[in-house]
């Protein structure tokens, strides 16, 4: 190394254990493909009862498509994916003796259906055997257990933005605390991510913008994030362009496909580098606590806390932050400002207040926030609940 040189700065990116990621087609088709090419004969799909209760959505679609191969439903996975959701939709599945899980909903349903895979693998029965399987937010640890040589994997159909499919990760609530945990093991990534942007014209307007703000913040947090580098940047900033496009044009001409494909394909490009082990934010760790304390959905806890999280950054990556305005086409405004604008374009909250988060709740939020590893990463360092609530002052 010649004295003019730049030290050379470790990195690591790690590659999730999809197989394929399939857009652009009807959902049914895509499925029936991939049961084939894994020589599944008896297919559980886990879902909500929001979708069960359609006449006609894309779990009754993928139902008729699947035919005698599908051997049950599960549909009573609740918000934020509860552990007790989980094990009992394994026990619906085991009894079914099922060989693939085909998971058909958001972010809840998608964790929910990951920690299944767990709850199968070991035999797991109850929401306290779980416990030893948890782990914290760190994006390099995973659970090691044995497995069989073909354990039973699962097929993703998403109907939000949330992007939950692309990661390893499964975040459940542990009920008894009302704190979200982490379960992650190689083999919870989807073994194919179906993108049928089809498949979301169901989804109620409001779930889908928040969600795709939820992406938004993936894409964000990732970028800002220390553990970014030339390998992920350009994912980031590439779902945010995606996003901030099509999430618009969604609520402008909510019957056309495209700008929905065009969103779930940002949804990706935006949570790549998280998914490849770059870590979040303060937006995410108090989201936590908003959603598993104080029952925020993911979707809308992002609307409100990503604004005031970027301004409350700005003092030390300012600078950075320009990129991500320029992505958004305005490189001359603040970052923190054109997010709250597009929140607030589509219909979304951008307060806590609108979140019917009372001030008496805030110095609980910001103890339950502070114990989340991404509060503990953010760029601008968190020491204490002072700093933490600094922030929520910022989105009251």
């Amino acid at each position: 190394m010649t004295e003019t040189d730049t030290p050379l700065k470790p990195g690591s990116f790690s590659v999730t254990a999809h197989e394929r990621i399939l857009w652009g087609r009807p959902a049914g088709e895509a499925v029936l493909e991939e049961a084939d090419r894994y020589a599944a004969k008896r297919i559980f799909i886990t879902s909500t009862r929001s979708l069960a209760g359609k006449a006609d959505g894309p779990l009754q679609r993928l139902e008729r498509a699947l035919g005698s191969r599908h051997v049950g439903t599960f549909s009573a996975i609740s918000a934020h994916s509860p552990r007790e959701d989980v094990v009992a939709g394994a026990k619906a599945a085991r009894a079914a003796a099922a060989d693939l899980m085909l998971a058909v909903g958001g972010g809840s349903v998608i964790d929910a259906t990951k920690a299944m895979l767990l709850c199968l693998w070991l035999g797991l029965d109850s929401a306290e055997a779980m416990e030893p399987y948890c782990l914290g937010f760190e994006r390099h640890r995973s659970t090691t257990v044995p497995l069989s040589a073909n354990p039973i994997r699962f097929i993703s159909v998403s109907t939000t933005l949330s992007a939950s499919e692309f990661t390893e990760n499964a975040g459940i609530t542990q009920s008894k605390t009302n704190t979200k945990q982490s379960f992650r093991h190689r083999l919870f990534a989807p073994r194919t991510i179906v993108l049928d942007p089809a498949a979301t014209l169901d989804t109620p307007a409001w779930l889908l913008a928040a969600t795709g703000i939820r992406a938004v913040d993936h894409a964000v947090e990732s970028y800002c994030n220390a553990r970014a580098s030339l390998a992920t940047e350009a994912l980031s900033l590439q779902g945010l362009r995606l996003l901030h496009r099509a999430l618009p044009a969604i609520k402008a001409n909510p019957e056309a496909l495209a700008p929905r494909q065009e969103a779930q394909l940002g949804m990706w490009q935006a949570i790549a580098a998280s998914a490849s082990g770059v870590a979040t934010g303060a937006s995410h760790g108090i989201g936590y606590a908003l959603g598993a304390s104080f029952g925020v959905a993911h979707g809308h806890t992002s609307c409100v806390m990503l604004p005031a999280v970027l301004k409350w950054n700005a003092a030390v990556n300012g600078e950075r932050q320009r990129a991500l305005s320029a992505a958004m086409g305005a490189p001359e405004r603040s970052a923190s400002d054109l997010i709250k604008e597009l929140v607030a374009g589509l219909d979304q909250p951008v307060s806590l207040r609108a979140l019917g988060i009372k001030r008496e709740n805030l110095d609980e939020l910001a103890q339950r926030a502070l114990s989340y590893q991404p509060v503990q990463v953010n760029p601008r360092p968190i020491k204490s609940i002072e700093d933490v609530k600094e922030i929520l002052e910022l989105a009251w």
